[in-house]
């Protein structure tokens, strides 16, 4: 009797929030949400309080429209640490002052979340079209501190999960050239999603790849140079590659005090503080430094670790890909969910707000639980969502031991799993 109201009651909601009044409805939570979270950065300029990065923002345009240097050292650091084209992207924005700049920063933030949203549903639905609302309301709730995070801060993050989820909706019409280009323009923000080229070759789209590597050129060399100058062009993208390229034992790129402490949610971070003596919260202050290392093996060690788990996070992946002839909208949604984790694991950093990229992840999940087909996918996904959890009562002490990695990895797993049984169903059919 119970199971059968519970049922009843089910359906009646479900019929609700997928009916055109409850996506008008949830369309304007969305808005009154971004309009929310818009508010806040901008509040706090007007009132004289800070800025965060948006203040950083502001002063690297002005930098490049007087044509003053982008990359400088500052308290042992670059102040400025993204690819040139970034702070080009910043100058036109800087012209009308910081306000307007924080105005149209969080205007493509909102932007961004919308289309991230959309895609991520679109993609996880494996169809042309969304028939549940479920699909839009339950990724972005769960990834919702995320996505203050990237206001609340100024980070571009959501820009960049919207820029790749478009290339695979791109992939997924075979519109190859303008999905390598929506990635390069990411990777011109922000380095790491380059990262996919590597998914572009392995799965052969070479027109992706090629689109992927020529707009990134044109990006970082050609578009900047009418308003720096070819020869100052080279020498910013040598001063950015000398600055940011680089690992050592002590730090990261020009992130000393932040490399290997726990707001870092890498494969690179979490490793280096669980298995080095490092200090785990180096960027505190007033500063104690906190050691959270489960053993005390020398720097190579470590990095032979790192690589393993890297390559077998790869062998796993290509060993669950299906053949190209056995590729579904279904499996590509499970496929582009693993490529996003993979992004988020291996890349060198992966702070807090990196993680509203796992939008498509669950996105994925909860199609999959909808459409009855992901009973022990459900099981991974809430061990990673116990984890994530982890961080609201115990922000700091869960970050330390890697609780986000490692709901990251959970959901790889579960994901790779579902879409190993996905071969296995369609090779007896």
């Amino acid at each position: 009797m119970k199971d059968s109201v519970v049922k009843a009651n089910w359906a009646a909601i479900n019929r609700q929030i997928n009916s055109p009044a409850g996506f008008r409805i949830l369309m304007w939570i969305f808005v009154a949400t971004a309009i929310a979270f818009s508010a806040v950065p901008l509040l706090r300029y007007f009132r004289g309080g800070s800025t965060h990065d948006y203040e950083q923002w502001y002063d690297t345009g002005k930098r490049v429209l007087a044509g003053g240097e982008i990359f400088f050292f500052r308290s042992g650091k670059y102040d400025f640490m993204y690819p040139p084209p970034c702070a080009l992207f910043l100058a036109g924005a800087s012209v009308l002052g910081q306000g307007a700049l924080i105005l149209v920063l969080v205007a493509i933030n909102s932007a961004a979340w919308f289309y991230s949203a959309r895609w991520a549903a679109l993609l996880a639905a494996g169809e042309r079209s969304v028939a549940s609302a479920w699909l839009y309301l339950i990724p972005s709730l769960l990834v919702i501190v995320y996505i203050w995070s990237s206001y609340h801060l100024g980070q571009p993050n959501l820009v960049l999960l919207a820029l790749m989820l478009g290339a695979f909706v791109a992939l997924r019409a075979n519109r190859e050239i303008s999905a390598g280009a929506l990635i390069a323009v990411a990777a011109a923000i922000k380095a790491f999603p380059v990262i996919a080229v590597i998914y572009l070759v392995y799965r052969r789209y070479w027109k992706a790849a090629a689109s992927l590597v020529v707009v990134l050129i044109f990006l970082l060399f050609v578009l900047p140079a009418p308003l720096r100058g070819f020869d100052r062009t080279r020498r910013d993208f040598e001063k950015w590659g000398a600055g940011m390229l680089k690992y050592n034992v002590a730090a990261i790129a020009q992130r000393p005090m932040r490399s290997y402490t726990w707001k870092n949610q890498s494969l690179v971070g979490v490793a280096n503080r669980l298995l080095r003596d490092v200090d785990a919260d180096a960027a505190s202050a007033p500063h104690k430094a906190v050691y959270v290392n489960l053993a005390n093996l020398k720097f190579p060690t470590v990095n032979g670790i790192i690589i393993a788990v890297a390559l077998a996070l790869g062998i796993l992946f290509i060993a669950v890909m299906p053949q190209r002839g056995r590729r579904t909208g279904e499996s590509d949604a499970i496929e582009f969910a693993l490529v996003v984790l993979m992004m988020l694991m291996v890349t060198p950093f992966a702070f807090g707000y990196f993680f509203s990229w796992l939008m498509l992840p669950f996105a994925t999940v909860t199609q999959r639980v909808l459409a009855g087909k992901g009973a022990g996918l459900l099981q991974w996904s809430l061990s990673a969502l116990a984890l994530l959890a982890l961080g609201l009562p115990f922000p700091r002490a869960a970050q330390l031991y890697g609780n986000t990695f490692f709901a990251g990895l959970l959901l790889f797993n579960g994901l790779a799993l579902e879409l190993l049984h996905f071969n296995q169903r369609s090779q007896q059919t």
